[in-house]
Parts: C-alpha cells; sequence; structure tokens
C-alpha cells in the first residue's frame, strides 16, 4: 500500500525532480534504518573529526602516514555528508525526494569521492612499502612534496574521470522516468530509468571498476608480498609483530572497503543485478564504510592513542608542553 502511494504520487510529481522509493515496499524497516544512518553519521563525523584534527595539532603525527589518513577522514567525512542528511530527511517525509540538481550532485560526488578513496588506499600502501621495505630511503622518497602531488593527483583524476561517467548516464533519455528504486543516487539505479538499451553505459561503468578497484587492488597486494618478505626477514618477534601491527588497520580498511565496492560496482549485466541486493551494498558502502574506517585506525593505532591522551592531558592542564 505504502509503495503504491510512493509511485503515484511520484507519477504526478514534476519531472525536475526524482522520487526516491527506498524501502516503501518496507516501511516497518524505516525506522531501523533512519536510527541506523543516524548513528553511524554521528560516528562517522565525530571519529574522522577526531583523527583529522589530532593528525593537524599534534607534532608527533606530522608524517606521511597521518597526512595520507587525514585526507582520507576528510574525504570519508565528504562522503558522508553527500548521503546523510537526505537520507535522514526522507525518512521522516512522506514525499521522499530529490531534486534534480541534488542529484545530480550526489552521484557525481559519490561517484568521484569512492574513486579517489581507491587510489589514497593504494597511495597508503606505497607509502608503507617504502617505509618497511626502503626504510633507510623513506624520508629521502616520500618528501613533502611528493605527498601533495600524490594526493593532488588522486583527487583530480577520480574528479575529471567521474565527469565522463556522469555525462553518459545523464544523456541517457528517461521519459518522464523519475522515481528511483534506492535510497539515494546510485549509478545502477539511475541507468534503470533509461529507456533505451545501457549495454554501453554498464560496460563503461565496468572498465571503470576494473581500472580504479581491480587494478588499484592488485598494485596494494603486489605492494604487500614486498611489505610481507620484508618483515619476515627481520630477525626480531618484537619487531615483526610491530611491522605486522602497523599495516593490519590499512589491510582492514582495503577489505572493507574494495569489498563492497567490488560487490557494489564489478557487475555483470543488469539483468543479474538485483535491487534489492543493490540498496544493501549501497548503504552499506555509504554509511558504515565510514563509520568504521576511523574505528578501525583509532582502535589499533597506539599513536593515534597517544596523541589523544597528550591531547587531554593538554586540555586539562593547558600550560604544560603538549
Amino acid at each position: 500500500m505504502y509503495g503504491k502511494r510512493a509511485r503515484k504520487d511520484g507519477n504526478q510529481s514534476s519531472l525536475g525532480e526524482f522520487i526516491l522509493l527506498g524501502v516503501s515496499d518496507w516501511p516497518q524497516l524505516e525506522l531501523l534504518l533512519f536510527v541506523h544512518i543516524l548513528m553511524s553519521y554521528n560516528i562517522t563525523l565525530i571519529g574522522n573529526i577526531t583523527i583529522i584534527v589530532v593528525s593537524w595539532l599534534d607534532p608527533h603525527l606530522h608524517t606521511p602516514m597521518y597526512f595520507f589518513l587525514s585526507n582520507l577522514s576528510f574525504l570519508d567525512l565528504c562522503y558522508t555528508i553527500s548521503f546523510g542528511p537526505q537520507m535522514l530527511l526522507n525518512f521522516q517525509n512522506t514525499h521522499k525526494s530529490i531534486s534534480w540538481a541534488g542529484c545530480m550532485a550526489q552521484f557525481y560526488i559519490s561517484l568521484s569521492l569512492g574513486c579517489t578513496k581507491c587510489l589514497l588506499l593504494a597511495i597508503i600502501a606505497y607509502d608503507r612499502y617504502t617505509a618497511i621495505y626502503q626504510p633507510l630511503l623513506y624520508i629521502a622518497i616520500i618528501s613533502v612534496c611528493l605527498c601533495l602531488q600524490l594526493v593532488a593527483t588522486a583527487w583530480l583524476c577520480s574528479f575529471s574521470k567521474s565527469i565522463l561517467q556522469a555525462i553518459l548516464t545523464l544523456r541517457l533519455p528517461r521519459c518522464g522516468r523519475n522515481q528511483i528504486d534506492n535510497l539515494f543516487c546510485e549509478v545502477w539505479a539511475l541507468l534503470k530509468l533509461a529507456y533505451v538499451d545501457t549495454s554501453d553505459n554498464e560496460a563503461e561503468v565496468l572498465a571503470g571498476s576494473v581500472i580504479f578497484l581491480v587494478v588499484r587492488l592488485g598494485f596494494i597486494l603486489m605492494s604487500y608480498s614486498y611489505i610481507g618478505t620484508a618483515v619476515l626477514k627481520i630477525c626480531s618477534a618484537k619487531g615483526r609483530f610491530k611491522a605486522f601491527n602497523t599495516c593490519a588497520s590499512h589491510l582492514a580498511v582495503v577489505s572493507l572497503v574494495y569489498g563492497t565496492a567490488i560487490s557494489t560496482y564489478l557487475q555483470l549485466p543488469s539483468f543479474f543485478y538485483t535491487m534489492n541486493r543493490g540498496k544493501i551494498l549501497s548503504l552499506f558502502y555509504a554509511t558504515v564504510t565510514p563509520m568504521l574506517n576511523p574505528l578501525i585506525y583509532m582502535l589499533r593505532n597506539k599513536e593515534v592513542h597517544r596523541a589523544l591522551r597528550r591531547a587531554h592531558i593538554y586540555s586539562c592542564h593547558p600550560s604544560s608542553t603538549p
């Protein structure tokens, strides 16, 4: 009943907006999802802002690793803000709509930030490889200038690449269709609105996924194969444990991000893609992944723990040296 009403409202709405059907077929899930998204949104904001502020203020964390990590946290912050408020607002309204411009901005920004995250994780893997495999040359290789160049290239390449995919998707004729069967504007759901064959667009999405996911994941795994070889050569058991522990957080985030992204975007042709599965994967990628990333780094990273303790001591005793 609720789903039919949503579809009826969608037929009467202006073509200048999209109707987000979301979970209108299961209205009993809306309160549960609202609580989940609200909690994830707040935890993501607090966790990522904490990492950014601590990395910026604590001189002990002014290293390439935490420069890349703070960029990753800023990216997750932007990613969450592009989805969270709109989803929370729609769960409170019966008319679950988003403007055409808002939908296109959400689609483009999320796609660009997703590509940037994949590149940043590959850059962090290269940073860890250099630190462990070539420790004597680390400072000379990973300079401040190189860090800035790598991060700028990642952001620029991702936002430039996503323009093409956004244009190809937006040019598809919809013939009045404006009901998106998802919680937000996502590429596969938008392709479902097209009134023509979308095989070429699907092929472009798959090609982009292979380049930004499979190739980058292969680079990360190759980097860690060299890291593993170098770590096994360390004589001290304590040294080996410390080296493995340094990389464990990054490997956990890589597994989480790449596993979800590959399941979401590396799809077979559209008749193998079910919207219910797409909703679950998209929601997980948009809410759970950005929330878990800072938790993984903060819970496992002793340097972040020490930085937080120093910040706490300094806030209690401002006259002391941080």
